[in-house]
Parts: C-alpha cells; sequence; structure tokens
C-alpha cells in the first residue's frame, strides 16, 4: 500500500489515467480516473478531517490505501481514497471517470455521485481496503504532464483560501470531466 502513504496531492495527480474496478454479484465494471481532487490533512479547512476524528472521519486518518465513501446532500454518494501516512487525515476525491468495462452506453459519470451511482458503490463500501475483495484500482495508461490540467476544488467556498488551492485536477479534453473549465475560469499552473 506504499502507492498510497504519500501526499494526497501526489497519490491525485497518478491515480489519473488509473483503472477504478468494482466487481459485486457477477458483474465487473470499470473506469478510468480522469478527474481527482485532493484533501490535504486537518489543516486543510475543505478536508472532513478538519473537524477532527469522529466516527465519520475516523477511516481518513489510515491506513492509507482503503475507501472513504460517504453521503451528500442525502443522496450522493462519495468515493475517495485515503492517502498519505497513518494520522494525517489525507485523501482524494474521485470526480470523474470514463466508463470501460461493464457499464451502459450512454451512462453518465462526470461527477462523484454519478460516478458512484454508475459503478455501484455506497456506504458498504467504506472502510475497504483497495486491494481486491471487489474494489481496487489497476494500473492504467500513464498521462502525460502535458495533458494534466489544474484549478480550484469544487463545491468547497465554505473553507477560504483552502476553496481556491488548485488541488483539482483532470485530462485536458475528456469529456467525463465533472465541470470543464468555464467562463471565469482560470487555470492555475
Amino acid at each position: 500500500m506504499s502507492f498510497y502513504a504519500r501526499p494526497a496531492l501526489t497519490v491525485a495527480r497518478e491515480l489519473l489515467g488509473a483503472r477504478l474496478v468494482v466487481e459485486e454479484g457477477g458483474w465487473r465494471r470499470v473506469v478510468r480516473i480522469v478527474e481527482t481532487e485532493a484533501y490535504v490533512g486537518e489543516h486543510d479547512l475543505a478536508c472532513h478531517a478538519s473537524k477532527g476524528l469522529t466516527p465519520r472521519t475516523e477511516v481518513l486518518f489510515g491506513p492509507p490505501g482503503r475507501a472513504y465513501v460517504y453521503l451528500i446532500y442525502g443522496m450522493h454518494h462519495c468515493f475517495n481514497v485515503v492517502t498519505d501516512a497513518e494520522g494525517v487525515g489525507a485523501a482524494v476525491l474521485v470526480r470523474g471517470g470514463e466508463p470501460l468495462e461493464g457499464l451502459p452506453p450512454g451512462v453518465r459519470t462526470d461527477g462523484p455521485g454519478r460516478l458512484c451511482r454508475a459503478l455501484g458503490l455506497s456506504l458498504a463500501h467504506n472502510r475497504r481496503e483497495l486491494r481486491g475483495h471487489g474494489l481496487y484500482l489497476e494500473e492504467g495508461e500513464p498521462v502525460s504532464e502535458a495533458w494534466v490540467q489544474r484549478g480550484p476544488r469544487v463545491g468547497v467556498e465554505y473553507a477560504g483560501e483552502w476553496a481556491r488551492a488548485p488541488y483539482r485536477l483532470w485530462i485536458r479534453d475528456s469529456r467525463h470531466v465533472s465541470r470543464p473549465p468555464g467562463r471565469g475560469f482560470r487555470e492555475r499552473p
């Protein structure tokens, strides 16, 4: 699990192009990760770990290489990969994926809620090790730095300066990115 035991921003970059695999009920569903967001620890006011150690956030504090799945707005699941050293409270949100296998044509996987719905990810997957047993990551085609774009995270305006941190990463020109840059968007290096 040494891949995950690194800073969230490093893992967020390296997850681009990786394959997220869910195998359950005789089905195998696979997406290529095209968009991520890093949440770097308790000091990051956009990170759930900033609220401290609670029953909900306990999984964020390690060990790395586990799934952190939570529900937002009472209806959408979000899938995260726990990262960094045990005790840090960091994770990477997987925001978008390109369907590769086992998903019906036209299914939308742009956005964390749609991605989880398409893959069948729910609270039942929270805390699972990402080593197999129905939920794991596979190495994919590496993504050249020239194809990686960065910008502010989505939906965390309450976090002040942390909301503007360029911790959202995506593969340029992917139609499976949740929010492509638009009017008023300024890409950061």
